[in-house]
Order: structure tokens, then C-alpha cells, then sequence
């Protein structure tokens, strides 16, 4: 017989509790390589971890360990997050450091948030 037990859930709402901040670069005017940051796609509140053990050897192949996993509410049609997009975390740790987005995927456990797994831009 199957138990009948209550399992809470992995993430709530209350524990997406530190503001990030999603843009995009765009390529410098003028013969000058590089990029600079154009604009403010999406704000929203996350949940904020640090690399986890199965997700260390994938960092290690891509060369920073200094990788973070983000869960936020899933945006739905307003926002969908790509490789192409960059995100700042404000927080004190994190403060001024931009990081790109690796890997978008949804949660498994619950389909009303999404993982993001970005590492620190150069």
C-alpha cells in the first residue's frame, strides 16, 4: 500500500527572496571591439545556490567554478530566458558581477518555476 504522506514542497515563494536583474548586450558602436550592457529585459525574485555536486563536472568542462543556480517563477510567454541573455544579482556576494546564462530548464518538481544555471562573465 502507498503512504499517504504529506511531502512538502522543494521550493515556495518565500524562498525567492533576492532580486534579479536579466539584459542583453550589444555589440560597441565604432571600430572598437567589444560590448556593452543595452538594456533591461526582466526583474524578478530568486532563489539563489551555489554550483551543485552534479553540476561541478560541467563546470569544470566549461572551465568556471564560480557557477550559480538560480530558481524563479516560471515567466511564461512574458520572458524566456536564452543563452543570449546575462543576469546581475543584487546582492552584497554578487554585487557587480555579471554572469551569462548557461542552461534554462524547466523544474521537474514543479512545473511553476525554472532553473537557470549561469557562471561569471569575463
Amino acid at each position: 500500500m502507498r503512504d499517504n504522506k504529506y511531502k512538502p514542497q522543494r521550493v515556495h515563494s518565500g524562498e525567492l527572496r533576492t532580486p534579479v536583474t536579466f539584459f542583453e548586450y550589444v555589440a560597441n558602436d565604432g571600430p572598437m571591439p567589444g560590448e556593452s550592457e543595452a538594456r533591461t529585459i526582466f526583474n524578478a525574485w530568486a532563489k539563489i545556490d551555489q554550483v551543485w555536486l552534479k553540476d561541478l563536472e560541467l563546470a569544470k568542462s566549461n572551465g568556471t567554478l564560480s557557477d550559480v543556480t538560480i530558481t524563479i517563477r516560471d515567466p511564461q510567454a512574458e520572458f524566456i530566458p536564452s543563452n543570449k541573455h546575462y543576469l546581475e544579482i543584487d546582492s552584497a556576494e554578487y554585487r557587480g558581477s555579471h554572469y551569462n546564462i548557461k542552461k534554462v530548464q524547466p523544474n521537474m518538481q514543479d512545473r511553476r518555476f525554472i532553473d537557470i544555471v549561469a557562471g561569471l562573465s569575463q
